[in-house]
């Protein structure tokens, strides 16, 4: 008999899985636990013991009685359940730090922090932006970011006494990557390219008062940035989500890292082939 003590060995192709990916994405602990019977063969009561959650509550979460939104808790179940890296990432989750000898510890730990989507973020981005010297964004429409009044960054960006300067690269409206993108999230591509319009007259009105640079790409859009000085804020686009509904990861600039650089030199590069409308 295995003991109510004995770790969960779940196989790392089961993590792969899309069942898995799917639960993992839409952070359904119900699910995550049902993959660990199924696959770990665990009763409840080791899930409880693993993932240090009583086993009644256990029960609960199974039987669709009590939802779990913490992160604390599902970093526990995640802990718990020896989850491997890309599957704590697609959960939202940070990776587990690489322990490296000695002083090549110094290129690791890029990834610094992961937030479930931007609004877990927004206390961190809007705190950084109101001491910045420069903000670099890389979105589709930016409406949210940079659009509004209330938006994420306006109140860091328009300071009057401490001028920020501030690169927007926007999805041309006109291009093919803006009927993709408009398809891919169910909207009609003239409603998604008066999005954009509307945004870029918004930031022309803010041009009149601020330094800032506005670009227009033709890329179908993957990444999207949040640049403040030397830290970065990722998230995705993908078919499934828009991009501030995305895991978002704090990067930082560590000595020889290779997303901080990579993502900067991306920036650059398409921005180089952007056109500049502001």
């Amino acid at each position: 008999m295995v003991g109510v003590f004995q770790p969960i060995q779940i196989p790392e192709w089961a993590w792969r899985s899309e069942g898995a990916k799917t639960v993992l994405r839409t952070r359904d602990a119900a699910g995550i636990l049902r993959l660990a019977q199924q696959y770990g063969g665990a009763s409840q009561h080791r899930l409880a013991n693993a993932v240090g959650i009583l086993q009644g509550r256990v029960s609960e979460i199974l039987k669709g009685s009590r939802h779990i939104t913490s992160l604390q808790v599902f970093e526990r179940i995640a802990d718990g359940l020896d989850m491997p890296d890309h599957a704590r990432i697609t959960m939202g989750l940070a990776p587990r730090q690489t322990s490296v000898a000695g002083d090549e510890s110094a290129l690791f730990g890029e990834i610094i922090r992961t937030y479930p989507d931007q609004a877990a973020a927004a206390t961190d981005i809007r705190t950084m932006a109101a001491t910045a010297s420069t903000v670099d964004v890389l979105a589709v429409r930016a409406l949210g970011i940079l659009g509004f009044k209330d938006s994420l960054l306006r109140p860091g960006v328009t300071d009057p006494g401490r001028p920020t300067t501030t690169r927007v690269m926007l999805v041309h409206p006109d291009s093919p990557a803006a009927g993709q993108r408009a398809s891919e999230i169910s909207e009609s591509a003239e409603s998604f390219a008066s999005g954009i319009q509307l945004s870029l007259a918004r930031l022309r009105e803010l041009a009149a008062t601020v330094p800032l640079e506005v670009y227009l790409y033709d890329a179908l859009p993957v990444w999207r940035m949040i640049g403040i000085d030397d830290t970065l804020f990722m998230s995705a686009f993908a078919a499934e989500w828009e991009g501030h509904e995305s895991p978002t990861y704090k990067i930082v600039n560590t000595e020889g890292g290779a997303f901080y650089r990579g993502f900067r030199r991306m920036f650059e590069d398409l921005r180089s082939g952007a056109e500049r409308v502001i």
